[in-house]
């Protein structure tokens, strides 16, 4: 078993910021004041373990640099908590494509690096796991990264909401090359989606008939200024939806989905949950809430466990999807499950039980 864990990261945005900020505060702090982690060692691996080894961006502000410098480049806006010193990444310039929607261009300057052979950065740097952190609405550069995580053997994080761990063409694919997938579209450590689909089941367990739900969700960062064009949000309202519908077994008239970009909120997302229904005695009963979160360190909050689960897998020999690790982490998962069922699955995965 190589004890490291070897990640590349596609997109240099706030979510790789919190990232690897995350990652190296954790490593400047004992085991006893870990707070913010679900559990500091994972089957040995430890936030240590974790370390970077390749970057792709197509942004001037980004590409060239060294990944410690780029996650404070514009126009990222993630909170600062440590000083990272130099990682020797440089962050070369990754394909196009779709990758950056009609807002996302008014904001940034594509880079004139010419687009690097990913599957051999990938080989060189003997990569472990690509972590697929591309905007929004990325469906055919984040297919791309996928085909050359598979040419290059190695394992597929998918962070966003484009369906690759959750279809079962491309989970046979990374099975014939015996490699893993795990996603699809990250579900936040405490975020709206997995705050919302637990209310909806516990309501629903607790013998409410619900009538409607909705949730709306607001943010001042690139990625909510790109989820402006509507057209690229179809995968994403998809995403969200499933996890809220799963949770009940009857259909529920709901709107769920990004609603605006707020430039004073920063990094800062705004979500209000609304759940009306049924109660004893047909008694209408009604909530309303309001979470406000730093939406990049929501994400790693969760992606740290995914990374070191991810390693654990492939420690096993095991390829194609990771259902339990995916159904405890992301919202479109390759099956769905309540958040206690997965939290249930994924802690026997990690120790030593089959994925299933």
């Amino acid at each position: 078993m190589t004890k490291k864990i070897r990640v590349a990261i596609a997109g240099v945005g706030n979510c790789a910021s919190a990232l690897v900020q995350g990652i190296q505060y954790y490593k400047s702090v004992h085991e006893q004041n870990s707070i913010g982690l679900t559990s500091y060692e994972l089957d040995g691996y430890t936030p240590v373990d974790i370390e970077f080894v390749a970057a792709f961006d197509v942004s001037d502000s980004k590409v060239g640099l060294d990944l410690s410098e780029a996650i404070f480049s514009n126009p990222n806006n993630a909170t600062k908590i440590i000083n990272v010193n130099n990682l020797d990444v440089k962050v070369n310039k990754g394909k196009v494509l779709d990758g950056v929607g009609r807002h996302l261009a008014e904001k940034i300057t594509l880079s004139n690096y010419p687009a690097s052979n990913i599957s051999e950065i990938l080989k060189e740097s003997k990569t472990d796991i690509l972590l697929n952190y591309l905007p929004v609405g990325s469906r055919e550069a984040t297919k791309f990264y996928a085909e050359q995580c598979l040419a290059a053997g190695v394992s597929f994080i998918n962070a966003i909401p484009v369906f690759i761990a959750s279809e079962p063409r491309w989970q046979q694919s990374f099975k014939n090359n015996n490699v893993l997938c795990a996603g699809d579209d990250v579900m936040s450590q405490v975020g709206a989606t997995v705050v919302h689909k637990t209310l909806v089941k516990l309501f629903i367990d607790r013998g409410v008939k619900v009538d409607e739900t909705y949730q709306l969700n607001i943010g001042g960062d690139m990625d909510f200024y790109n989820m402006l064009d509507e057209d690229r949000l179809e995968d994403k309202r998809i995403s969200k939806t499933s996890a809220i519908e799963a949770m009940s077994p009857y259909s529920i008239p709901m709107r769920i989905g990004p609603s605006d970009f707020v430039e004073s909120l920063k990094n800062d997302k705004v979500c209000y949950v609304n759940i009306r229904g049924k109660k004893f005695g047909n008694i209408p009963i009604e909530l309303d809430l309001k979470l406000r979160v730093a939406d990049a360190y929501n994400s790693a909050g969760i992606m740290i466990d995914a990374i070191r689960a991810t390693k654990i897998g492939l420690d096993r020999g095991l390829s194609g999807a990771l259902e339990s690790v995916s159904a405890y982490c992301f919202k479109h998962p390759p099956i769905q499950m309540s958040y206690t069922q997965a939290k249930e699955k994924f802690l026997q995965f990690i120790n030593g039980e089959r994925d299933t």
